[in-house]
């Protein structure tokens, strides 16, 4: 086969993929503008009218505003602990040679294979009988589950970091955290950026979790989305128009922050 057929082969096959990954975002926002009925008539089809009115209902019944900001704030606060925690923990682990350090590593390491079912209930019962069932005690959770990726990818990413920069800022007078804090962490940017989006992709759908943990006041959008699945009915025209609405805040924080996400990841890979 020549090179220009070839090519052809491969864009129809790129194509078709892309129309592929497409297609559930073209359901889910055809399917939005939708009454009930229609989609029971039909899901490929457009609708009769397009109408704003699922939007609107589904915005008052997930209390939108409220549950985005309750994401938010889990996400942001979960994610930066994460982050200086397990950089720290990173660093500690790769400078110290000992093998109370291997041993640790190997610890962080092995919670890996741990499945959250498995620790779920007495997890949740040690932290109502500590009044922790809060947001606080939600990130506090996260961080303890989130740091054993994060600690192992930050102590491989420090092996490639020559301990001669330490040894030249301890000439220099600064002590360890700020060998760390001016010189370790700023290296470790790239390690970083992959870090927080894999934890705030986590974090940010995660519903298990803030189901056992999270009154109905607190509630994240994964949460007040089960609101239109009950026992004996599923509105799904409001449910695909609250989906439509819950992923607007993701697209425009990738537009905003698709600069630093491409480079970080340019650069981890590079490295």
């Amino acid at each position: 086969m020549s090179d220009k057929k070839s090519s052809v082969v491969i864009g129809i096959f790129g194509l078709l993929l892309g129309l592929l990954w497409l297609s559930p975002f073209y359901l889910m926002l055809v399917n939005a503008f939708k009454t009930k009925r229609e989609i029971f008539m039909g899901v490929l089809g457009f609708p009769e009218e397009w109408s704003l009115e699922n939007f609107v209902n589904a915005f008052d019944d997930l209390n939108f505003m409220q549950s985005l900001w309750n994401s938010i704030l889990i996400t942001i606060i979960s994610v930066t602990i994460i982050i200086v925690f397990s950089s720290m923990a990173g660093y500690a682990l790769s400078r110290n040679k000992s093998k109370l350090s291997a041993g640790i590593l190997m610890l962080f390491v092995a919670a890996m294979l741990i499945p959250f079912q498995s620790v779920m209930i007495p997890l949740v019962s040690l932290f109502g009988q500590a009044d922790m069932l809060n947001p606080a005690g939600l990130m506090f959770m996260y961080l303890g589950f989130g740091s054993s990726l994060s600690i192992f990818l930050y102590h491989g990413a420090m092996t490639g970091i020559s301990q001669s920069l330490d040894e030249a800022a301890l000439i220099d007078g600064a002590n360890k955290f700020q060998t760390f804090r001016h010189i370790i962490f700023p290296l470790l940017k790239p390690i970083s950026v992959t870090v927080g989006i894999l934890n705030v992709i986590w974090i940010w759908n995660d519903y298990l979790l803030p189901s056992l943990v999270l009154s109905e006041s607190n509630a994240t959008i994964p949460l007040k989305m089960f609101f239109f699945f009950g026992q004996y009915t599923k509105q799904w025209h409001l449910a695909l128009a609250g989906l439509t609405i819950a992923i607007i805040p993701v697209i425009i924080a990738y537009f905003f922050a698709q600069k630093q996400i491409i480079e970080g990841v340019s650069e981890g890979a590079v490295k």
